[in-house]
């Protein structure tokens, strides 16, 4: 096999402490000779810097979608000022709001805020009509009037878009049936008003898409009520603390004019009164209705007539009765022969 050549420099050439081949380039550092983290950053291939902006850019986008998604399916929920926000914009179905109810939950929100949020609809921009959550709204609304802190001038709002005025009816009567119990009347009341202004054809439509989730027995029970509401609504102080029993038993009793005309008179002439009162009150008048019912049909008794002396005679619907001295044992044997006689 043939040797290589070993290559050697010329003897001239010094190459103990000879420096190191110079490498030049934009980001080396001329002293150390090396390349900072920073500009080693820079240098990162622009394809995926590229790539990382993409990126950032969709997940932006579909934030924003989803955003944009929930304001118009009402499921963000937005700090709305009270002030803007109409409590009457649909008939309300709670009459009376108990005052200690009210005491405790302005203590809750006062304490830790505002829990849940309000459901409203847009009227106008910037504006809106309450759907549900008035006691919220009252209670935010009583605060800032108390105290004038920033934080109850606000309430924390889902603004909905129902498709129509029975739909946002739905909605304030289900959130309350979940929240908070009606009475009867007050469930009946709502049926009532919603067919006066329109909103339904008739009480049975109302009844049954108002309540749609009830069982039958309680819509039932709700329709008992409506007499009540048409018939002494405006002169009842305290219909919703009218109790099943007796609410049913009342309506039962309108059905007779005369008994309606009676109630209405005695509780417009009772003036303002407590609930114990006004209980009272019904209570006297479906027992009066009572008694007045079971002698209907009745001939009321008379003094009867004198047909002989020391004897006489009083007629009834199907009784006759024969009083007085004259009334012998041979008054009842002539009496008797007389009648099988004949």
């Amino acid at each position: 096999m043939a040797k290589r050549k070993r290559l050697t420099l010329p003897p001239d050439v010094e190459t103990k402490n000879a420096p190191a081949p110079e490498t030049k380039g934009m980001f080396m550092d001329a002293p150390t000779g090396v390349i900072p983290p920073s500009a080693a950053r820079r240098r990162a291939a622009p394809i995926s810097d590229m790539a990382g902006a993409a990126a950032a850019n969709a997940a932006l986008e579909e934030v924003t979608a989803e955003m944009t998604a929930a304001r118009a399916e009402g499921r963000l929920v937005q700090n709305l000022r009270t002030t803007r926000i109409d409590a009457g914009h649909l008939m309300r179905d709670r009459v009376v709001i108990d005052s200690e109810d009210m005491d405790a939950l302005m203590a809750s929100i006062r304490a830790r805020g505002q829990q849940t949020p309000i459901e409203v609809l847009e009227t106008k921009p910037g504006y809106y009509g309450l759907i549900s959550g008035w006691r919220r709204l009252s209670a935010l609304a009583r605060l800032y009037e108390e105290t004038g802190e920033a934080r109850f001038a606000t309430v924390q709002a889902l603004v909905r878009k129902p498709a129509s005025a029975r739909e946002a009816y739905v909605a304030m009567v289900e959130e309350n049936e979940i929240r908070v119990g009606l009475s009867y009347y007050e469930r009946a009341q709502i049926v009532a008003r919603t067919v006066q202004a329109g909103v339904y054809t008739d009480s049975k439509k109302a009844l049954q898409t108002l309540f749609a989730s009830a069982s039958r027995a309680k819509r039932s029970k709700i329709k008992s009520f409506l007499p009540i509401v048409e018939q002494l609504g405006g002169v009842l102080y305290h219909p919703a603390a009218l109790g099943e029993r007796m609410g049913l038993d009342l309506s039962q009793r309108l059905s007779d004019s005369a008994f309606a005309a009676r109630a209405r008179q005695q509780l417009e002439d009772a003036g303002d009164r407590s609930p114990e009162a006004e209980q009272a009150l019904l209570a006297q008048l479906l027992e009066d209705g009572e008694k007045a019912g079971s002698n209907k049909g009745k001939t009321p008794p008379s003094a009867g007539e004198e047909i002989a002396p020391g004897l006489r005679m009083t007629r009834q619907a199907s009784k006759l009765t024969l009083s007085g001295e004259a009334v012998t044992d041979d008054l009842v044997t002539r009496l008797r022969s007389f009648l099988q006689d004949s």
